[in-house]
């Protein structure tokens, strides 16, 4: 009968409700638990491991540059206070739909910041995907010839928090801007964006181009944004001695 009932479970893709039951009966278990206190353990093992499986898939479309987190992030001589990390970490941003644009120089740890705010985002179950902005933005270019523009934009759309990489590391052409603009228009008080850039803030006018559109843009993704400047000597020095914790 128990058997049965596993091979019900399976079919039915109860997975964390068949691991607890089959170790349950295989440690001699059952006979510790009265029904309702069994009924409760399969139906949380169960929740656990759909949560389990439901951030796993949110970290792999997120496909972030480095297996990040806050724990590993390294605060000395950085200008980064860590408390303020510990309060973005909890995603309120994300629900008052608000924007991070980390700068600096390369290899302070902006792209490793990133990623660690938008893996904690994926664990509160929000949707996060991380992209190179400049790759996004050629990948929109090439959408536009097979027809797919429309259907990527939407995706992005869908996404809770867009972290657009490397901003700014060379200037938008007249393509390049309308595709900026589409995107930050889409997602304008509905979502929220962390943006990474060497260059400064006062300088993307010049980068983005077309001061009308520029100014567009640079209104709706920077008004009200929490800003984090990183300074400090390259960390990919110490990149040998420290594999996991080494970004930009």
């Amino acid at each position: 009968m128990n058997e049965t009932t596993l091979q019900k479970m399976k079919h039915m893709k109860f997975y964390g409700m068949l691991r607890a039951f089959r170790t349950t009966m295989e440690a001699g278990q059952m006979n510790q638990y009265t029904p309702d206190e069994m009924i409760g353990f399969l139906i949380e093992s169960e929740w656990d491991d759909r949560q389990n499986r439901k951030i796993q898939r949110g970290l792999t479309n997120a496909k972030f540059r480095y297996k990040a987190s806050i724990e590993n992030i390294i605060y000395d001589k950085r200008s980064i206070d860590k408390n303020e990390i510990h309060r973005l970490a909890d995603c309120t941003f994300i629900e008052k739909k608000q924007n991070i644009i980390i700068t600096g120089s390369t290899g302070v740890g902006k792209s490793y910041l990133a990623s660690a705010l938008g893996h904690q985002a994926c664990i509160n179950g929000y949707k996060v995907t991380y992209t190179n902005t400049a790759k996004l933005i050629a990948k929109l270019k090439m959408a536009k010839a097979d027809d797919s523009y429309v259907r990527e934009l939407a995706r992005i759309e869908k996404q809770d928090l867009l972290i657009l990489d490397d901003f700014g590391i060379q200037p938008f052409d007249a393509l390049g801007r309308a595709a900026l603009m589409e995107i930050i228009e889409d997602r304008y008080d509905k979502s929220s964006f962390i943006i990474t850039s060497q260059v400064p803030v006062k300088q993307w006018y010049d980068i983005i181009g077309e001061k009308t559109i520029a100014d567009a843009i640079l209104d709706r993704i920077v008004h009200d944004a929490q800003r984090l400047e990183l300074k400090g000597e390259s960390l990919r020095k110490r990149k040998a001695q420290e594999p996991e914790t080494i970004n930009e």
